[in-house]
């Protein structure tokens, strides 16, 4: 029960007057909450203070609670001695803060198809063409470290485009044997499978609460401390300070997370993310994943049967993936024909380019489809996870082949 959505039975009305239960097919942009996330809220909301230097109940139950979560947190990947966690807006705002902890001179070695939030924020970049098999991969980025040593490697877990899953340890291996460390951008990956740094081989984990069914505006960065204590403060004010001078600049700087949460951190969004956490440590992960893979099956089956609707991929379709699958259209608008579905048959995707603007551009080129508005390269996505039905899939099957007949 822990893990049943919030929500569950949101009623739309279609375009002809049927009323009819809500097909969330968009968990890879926002998944909806759970009920331990909502219960978790719910229980210390009577107890909400401040965190840290507070007396009294409210400053201690919110001091504990937000402590609490970060050591579940730390469980949930996994996290040792040597890391920290880190509480963040999202997974932009955890790569940011990374980004701006690399020592100067490092180079980021990355390949040209990840989301936006790993692709812009790194300095002195190395960009990959984005390969068509793992193994291209892992070639690449031997080629690439031979020659750049002061380097580190930052990956998607899963892409959020068409739910491959990079080969990470691999990768990591590789990264390692040359004395470079290996960043995840877990966002994608951590609502699906469990997320592991050590049997990742990574140094950092980033991802998001509103992606792991905690849509409380909580993020966090796991990783190694070293870089994070010698970095400037992500946002400079208090928490983040240990002593403040009288004059410019006479600051001592706290260590450890506290560095990087400065200003009243949000505890209910790492509560509630704590919360998704413990549940989903405490789950049959195994049953999670072949339901999930039960309905990536149907979708991708039925799909082959749609005219006018091919699915994409970068390292072909017997490749492992999440519950995430991106549709090229022959000839025809996505947007439109995301809002037919919306209208007509009360299923909820997205169209566009999802924030992987060098991907699409690559996989509709190659797909030769059409445009999203404006004569802007796009694509139809669908994704789904806990809570989501045969119903669910059978229904954008259906109203997928009346979009493209009309």
């Amino acid at each position: 029960m822990n893990l049943d959505i919030v929500g569950d039975d949101l009623k739309v009305t279609l375009s002809h007057g049927e009323v009819v239960r809500f097909a969330h097919l968009d968990y890879a942009a926002s998944a909806p909450c759970v009920r331990a996330a909502a219960d978790a809220v719910q229980d210390l909301l009577p107890r909400y203070g401040s965190v840290h230097r507070g007396t009294g109940v409210r400053a201690n139950a919110s001091t504990l609670a937000y402590e609490l979560a970060r050591d579940v947190v730390a469980e949930f990947v996994g996290a040792g001695e040597e890391h920290e966690i880190v509480f963040t807006r999202n997974t932009t705002d955890a790569l940011n803060l990374l980004a701006r902890s690399l020592p100067p001179g490092t180079t980021t070695i990355l390949f040209d198809g990840e989301h936006h939030a790993n692709l812009l924020p790194w300095p002195n970049q190395l960009r990959l063409p984005t390969p068509s098999s793992p193994q291209e991969a892992i070639a690449a980025l031997h080629q690439a470290l031979k020659t750049t040593r002061q380097a580190v490697v930052t990956i998607t877990g899963a892409s959020n485009v068409t739910g491959e899953v990079w080969p990470i340890r691999e990768l990591a291996d590789v990264a390692h044997a040359y004395g470079v460390r290996m960043i995840v951008d877990a966002a994608q990956l951590a609502p699906h499978h469990p997320v592991s740094l050590t049997e990742l081989g990574a140094d950092y984990l980033a991802f998001s609460g509103h992606k792991l069914y905690a849509p409380f505006g909580a993020g966090v960065l796991a990783g190694r401390a070293d870089w994070l204590d010698a970095a400037p403060p992500h946002l400079a004010g208090g928490g983040a300070s240990a002593v403040v001078g009288d004059r410019p600049g006479e600051i001592t700087w706290a260590t450890g997370p506290a560095r990087h949460e400065g200003g009243t951190p949000n505890l209910l969004g790492a509560v509630a993310l704590a919360a998704v956490c413990e549940a989903l440590a405490t789950a049959d992960r195994d049953a999670l994943l072949a339901h999930e893979e039960t309905l990536l099956a149907r979708l991708r089956d039925g799909l082959a049967t749609v005219p006018g609707a091919t699915e994409v991929s970068v390292f072909g379709p017997g490749h492992p993936r999440v519950g995430i699958v991106s549709i090229a259209l022959d000839g025809r608008d996505p947007a439109e024909i995301a809002g037919v579905l919306g209208r007509d048959h009360g299923v909820g995707v997205r169209a566009g380019q999802f924030c992987a603007h060098p991907l699409v551009r690559r996989l509709t080129d190659s797909a030769q489809t059409g445009t999203c508005g404006a004569g802007t390269p796009g694509l139809l996505r669908a994704s789904f996870g806990l809570g989501s039905t045969a119903d669910d899939v059978d229904r954008l099957l259906a109203g997928l082949r009346a979009a493209l007949r009309t």
